[in-house]
């Protein structure tokens, strides 16, 4: 009786051990993603400036699984978003800088931001509504890229933060800016959900006719930023067309199909199969650097890409409401710009997925229009949705 009692002790005793063994290691293992999270992260006060009169911060985003973001108001700019892969290891996904000074570079300034008023390219710099021509700043060749010389990328937003999951941004671009009509008073949410979704949703309203484009510009590498080549890759493009390019990558005003071309991504692929090839596009693009016709044509949200980082698991879909996406495969990232920890941004080691209408829509009426009215609500919103696979 005696030796039995005893036994059970014992067992008692080595279960006891093994539950609170298996606690422990259960503990080590979330500490330890939740050092791979935390670690990521930068220190605020290398980002608090006051630019003008307005006080420029970092702000953190984050959900209960251990995904955060930190924001900066300068420009509404992703500085950091760290997401896990299939073992639940996080690396950050998103080319930023470790302060507030590097955004300040002309070859830095539109990491992470927001770009507007008109993302992406407006040929000869202007436009013409009515019988009024608008000249805009020319800071891309003859072009107009980005809104200009001093876009949404490097203004200060206003910014307030509910709770730890959405940042709510304002700006008023004023009548003239950059050369557009009409004071543009632009409203911009960011969340971060419980599913790892990163969304954006805009809203914007004018006193003038004005031409309206906003799209993100985060570099994603899903190894980790400063991680190594994004060529391997798996890129799906929910588009049947494309919109080709000239030299100086306007587009030629033509609609054509990507079947039979490098630009057909309607079946997943890696991004580097085709960039060595002579085709005339790549060649002037110098890699990807095109808009795709999504074939969602209705406004509502729609899956218009995926993409898959084979060894760590990690994927990304982009939804939209745009009937654009622009797929930059990191053509002009050439290894000088030396990012969060201490890690060089090389040649074709990030991409940007970017939801938009068309360039130079402006310039183009078979392309669908980006005319904002007074009285009308500019709308559009745009997801990140992360998982593993």
């Amino acid at each position: 009786m005696l030796k039995s009692a005893a036994y059970c002790l014992v067992l008692m005793s080595v279960v006891f051990m093994s539950c609170e063994t298996g606690k422990n290691k259960q503990t080590q293992a979330d500490s330890a993603r939740a050092s791979d999270s935390a670690k990521l992260f930068l220190v605020e006060r290398d980002f608090d400036t006051t630019i003008g009169t307005n006080k420029v911060s970092l702000f953190y985003l984050q959900n209960s699984h251990g995904t955060r973001m930190a924001v900066t108001n300068y420009g509404a700019k992703v500085v950091a978003l760290s997401v896990p892969d299939r073992n639940g290891k996080f690396e950050d996904i998103v080319l930023g800088f470790s302060n507030i000074d590097k955004y300040f570079e002309p070859h830095e300034k539109y990491y992470g931001g927001v770009v507007g008023r008109y993302a992406n390219r407006i040929g000869d710099s202007k436009f013409k509504i009515n019988d009024t021509i608008f000249p805009l700043y020319a800071n891309n060749g003859l072009n107009n890229l980005h809104g200009g010389k001093s876009g949404f990328n490097a203004v200060v937003w206003e910014v307030s933060q509910p709770d730890s999951q959405n940042l709510v941004f304002h700006y008023r671009s004023y009548d003239g800016e950059e050369g557009f009509p009409g004071n543009l008073d632009v409203n911009m949410v960011y969340t971060l959900t419980e599913n790892n979704t990163f969304r954006i949703h805009y809203t914007a309203t004018t006193d003038k006719a004005t031409h309206v484009n906003l799209s993100h510009h985060s570099f994603f590498n899903l190894k980790g930023a400063g991680n190594g080549p994004i060529t391997d890759h798996i890129l799906m493009i929910n588009a049947n067309a494309y919109t080709p390019i000239k030299e100086d990558l306007i587009p030629t005003g033509e609609i054509a199909p990507v079947a039979n071309t490098p630009l057909d991504f309607t079946t997943p692929r890696a991004i580097g199969e085709h960039l060595d090839t002579t085709n005339d596009q790549i060649r002037k693009g110098k890699g990807y650097d095109h808009n795709w016709v999504l074939n969602n044509n209705k406004g509502n949200l729609a899956l218009a890409a995926s993409i898959l980082e084979p060894k760590s698991g990690r994927y990304m879909e982009v939804w939209t409401t745009e009937p654009g996406i622009q797929f930059y495969s990191g053509n002009f990232l050439g290894g000088a710009d030396t990012g969060k920890f201490n890690k060089p941004y090389k040649f074709r080691e990030a991409f940007c997925l970017e939801t938009q209408h068309f360039p130079n829509s402006p310039n183009q009426p078979n392309f669908p229009s980006t005319l904002l009215l007074p009285g009308k609500t500019y709308s559009q919103s745009c997801e990140y949705r992360f998982s593993t696979k």
